[in-house]
């Protein structure tokens, strides 16, 4: 079965496909009064982020738009050292959209907010005709509690902090270019996708002292590493043979030329803190499911002439410059 126009009516075919399918896989208490806005019990600061998602295609190994659109919404919250609690969840559909395909992305975005422990509370469906969206866009904002005191921030590294990474760089981006470019030789890869607030609560309640927490999504690790440079008016030096990048994705980067540290992730961190924190956190990170293969791969250092870069030690020995991203060379990819 297909998506017709009227269950973007407001009428009945569009209840119907909200109890059939969304309410189905998001059932809550709050979600189903079914009211135009949710009410929501905080204590104390909240944080909020909102992000919209067109990936095409709509799924590949490791995941789909769904679990995208929460996993991504999720770490965001996280990343301002914040325990996210409630989901709002927007859907573009395009008319012709085959049912089975929505329902099946519905579920998955169920148990990716349960897993995540965060409940999708409040939404809207819009269906569009044929051509006016590519199937189906998504928008989700994130609501959470503040927990870590002071805040993380991209503009708190300083001279002298520890730059630590959750994991391989650059699965996700070569996996959704794989599967839409259809290159069957890098079938072995799979996205990263992953929640990865339960791992941020525990680097806050067991570390303490973290200055910046950032999940390198579009533009990769060597974009985000900039981004905080630039923020915090700081250089950073990163060591090559520290970052961890799975073989297959590194083989297919070289086929491909592409740099793996330029390439999204939509299930790794930045963690930068003080040196002598640096050991427990690796130990926090390496003691939850996603974070197996963290790892120390360099340092804050002073910005001279107060030009802030970041700089690659090579596996050679020498150096180069990690500019940011130009370009789209990856697009729709989150």
């Amino acid at each position: 079965m297909q998506l017709l126009l009227d269950s973007g009516s407001g009428g009945r075919a569009s209840q119907r496909l909200i109890a059939d399918i969304f309410v189905r896989h998001f059932d809550n208490a709050i979600l189903r009064r079914m009211d135009d806005a949710a009410v929501l019990p905080l204590h104390g600061p909240a944080v909020m982020s909102t992000d919209g998602y067109t990936v095409t295609p709509l799924e590949f190994p490791g995941g789909n738009i769904g679990t995208l659109a929460v996993h991504g919404t999720v770490n965001d919250v996280s990343m301002m050292g914040a325990r996210p609690l409630y989901l709002s969840c927007a859907f573009i559909l395009e008319e012709g959209l085959e049912l089975e395909l929505l329902d099946r992305i519905a579920a998955s975005m169920g148990e990716a907010a349960r897993r995540a422990g965060v409940h999708i509370v409040t939404g809207d469906t819009k269906v569009v005709p044929r051509g006016t969206c590519d199937k189906m866009f998504i928008t989700t904002a994130g609501l959470g509690e503040l927990i870590a005191e002071p805040a993380p921030s991209g503009s708190l590294a300083r001279p002298g902090d520890a730059v630590l990474i959750s994991g391989s760089m650059g699965d996700h981006g070569l996996t959704v270019m794989a599967r839409r470019e259809k290159l069957s030789f890098m079938s072995d890869v799979a996205s990263d996708s992953a929640p990865l607030n339960h791992m941020v609560e525990k680097l806050i309640r067991e570390v303490g002292e973290i200055h910046v927490l950032r999940d390198p999504t579009r533009g990769g690790l060597a974009t985000t590493l900039n981004e905080i440079a630039e923020q915090s008016r700081v250089s950073c030096l990163v060591e090559e043979c520290a970052v961890p990048v799975h073989e297959n994705v590194r083989s297919g980067c070289s086929l491909l030329g592409i740099d793996p540290l330029y390439l999204a992730n939509e299930g790794k961190l930045i963690c930068i803190l003080p040196k002598e924190r640096a050991e427990k956190a690796l130990d926090v990170m390496k003691n939850d499911e996603f974070g197996r293969e963290a790892a120390l791969i360099g340092e804050i250092v002073p910005a001279e002439d107060g030009r802030p870069r970041v700089t690659l030690r090579t596996r050679m020995g020498g150096t180069r410059l990690l500019s940011m991203l130009e370009g789209a060379p990856l697009p729709r990819i989150c």
